[in-house]
């Protein structure tokens, strides 16, 4: 069994941490199964975390990707850059409650 660190609300606050296989399991906690389109969102966060050391914005993910912010709503429910966040395993974007 192998340990993560979280913070008080689930989200991983170490990057290494961090690998498909949980990528998985985290999005099934939260009813999301992951596609394609998914894996693109999650990779770009990812990288661009990397390149910028902060979790990307919904509106920066949307451009990057061209995927519309509609349909990151529709992949993420509800609160679709905290799920993102969550999934990819990067901090919970600054702006979101």
């Amino acid at each position: 069994m192998t340990t993560i660190h979280t913070d008080a609300e689930g989200f991983l606050t170490e990057y290494g941490e961090w690998s498909e296989e949980l990528a998985g399991q985290l999005a099934e906690r939260i009813g999301i199964e992951l596609t394609d389109q998914h894996w693109t969102v999650i990779r770009f966060l990812r990288d661009d975390y990397l390149t910028h050391g902060e979790t990307a914005t919904l509106r920066r993910t949307s451009t990057q990707t061209g995927i519309g912010v509609k349909q990151l709503f529709v992949l993420f429910p509800g609160k679709p850059a905290k799920k993102m966040a969550y999934v990819a395993g990067l901090p919970k974007p600054r702006g979101c409650v």
